[in-house]
């Protein structure tokens, strides 16, 4: 069974101001994701999940499902904020979205198969695709715990020249598992290789060659009864914000400190792109530019 891609882009039309101001970021007007596409189907992926907004799934489709369309399966997935667990109500005043755990969930219904979660405005790359597909079509283990992966990038490769990063340093055991993945903030660029983070005033230096986390995980479909249960817990105790979220990471994190997964760390030397800053939509597209002249991607992806 081939692997499906689910793509996060719920968060789309509020973070862009609508699609149609999506960002161009290749020659022939390709947005990032394009290229996450691009390299799934090249990796082997069967199929295409978009978690969206239902307000604008027309246009969603028109304008970026619409190019994958006897290339890939397509299917959507619809995160909606007053789709919760009987028994509970969004709260008055509340607008936020409830988090990336509360849209993985809303794709429970279409994914019944090995599937890579990204976020929808990361560049990450080729080589990562790959070595999660390979990985996703491996047998796991019948031990009763949950076997999933990720694909580690090192913190030199997802810096901006523009300002400090947040980003989710990880440990691993002998064994290559994840142990603990720690959230660092104020990550600064300081030349080509010192990086810090600024701790209560004092920086702490990192070398650059830290994996970290950047949302690109393989799950199996027994994710989604426990990031159930994840969930109602969380609103249980803090349902009633209004801003509170529940977040992959941190359900993962949880599940494998309770024994009850195993998440394989894959590495890659590739360099992951994102939009932190709006002066960094410059180097994106210079760095596709390259990448597009050594040969990695074709001039026009669909054309």
């Amino acid at each position: 069974m081939k692997p499906t891609l689910l793509i996060l882009a719920a968060g789309m039309g509020s973070r862009y101001g609508g699609l149609k101001q999506l960002d161009a970021m290749g020659p022939s007007g390709e947005v990032v994701l394009d290229y996450s596409v691009y390299d799934a189907i090249r990796a082997g992926f069967g199929k295409v999940v978009f978690v969206i907004r239902r307000d604008f799934e027309e246009l969603f489709r028109t304008q970026i499902g619409s190019k994958f369309e006897g290339r890939i399966a397509v299917e959507y997935a619809f995160q909606d904020l007053n789709d919760l667990p009987e028994g509970f109500s969004v709260p008055e005043g509340r607008t936020k979205p409830w988090g990336t755990a509360h849209a993985l969930l809303s794709a429970a219904n279409v994914v019944n198969e090995p599937f890579l979660m990204i976020n929808a405005d990361d560049f990450y790359g080729q080589d990562a695709y790959k070595k999660i597909a390979a990985d996703l079509v491996q047998p796991r283990p019948n031990d009763g715990k949950s076997h999933w992966s990720m694909v580690g990038f090192y913190l030199k490769n997802t810096l901006s020249d523009h300002g400090s990063v947040s980003r989710g340093v990880c440990t691993r055991d002998a064994n290559g598992m994840l142990t603990t993945v720690l959230e660092m903030t104020k990550i600064f660029k300081h030349g080509d290789v010192a990086e810090n983070r600024e701790v209560e005033g004092a920086y702490v230096p990192l070398t650059g060659d830290e994996v970290v986390s950047m949302n690109f995980f393989g799950f199996t479909p027994d994710i989604f009864p426990q990031l159930r249960k994840a969930f109602v817990e969380f609103l249980s105790k803090r349902g009633t914000e209004l801003k509170s979220e529940c977040y992959v990471p941190a359900e993962v994190d949880a599940l494998i400190s309770a024994g009850k997964a195993e998440v394989r760390v894959l590495e890659t030397t590739g360099k992951w792109f994102g939009v932190t800053y709006p002066e960094d939509k410059a180097e994106v597209v210079a760095s596709i530019r390259e990448l597009i002249d050594a040969g990695e991607y074709p001039q026009s992806l669909w054309g």
